[in-house]
């Protein structure tokens, strides 16, 4: 069981657009959790420009950073 953390610190911004920002990243794991290794345990940290990234930039990054750590799984 791949096991993920996500934190944002006050230099995002206000409570809410901390809260705004790790909801969207936990939003954005969701969408790949049947594509993710086993065995895992990874933590993800909100920077700034988070808050006004678009929905498929952030899932487009998310996905190049689980690809590059080889955390998800490859068509083989």
């Amino acid at each position: 069981m791949t096991r993920f953390g996500v934190t944002a610190s006050k230099a995002v911004g206000s409570a809410v657009s901390r809260n705004r920002a790790k909801r969207r990243i936990r939003a954005a794991i969701h969408s790949y959790l049947p594509e993710v290794n086993a065995g895992w345990d990874v933590l993800l940290i909100a920077r700034a420009p988070l808050i006004d990234a678009e929905w498929p930039q952030i899932c487009e990054v998310l996905q190049d950073l689980l690809k590059h750590s080889k955390i998800l799984k490859t068509e083989e």
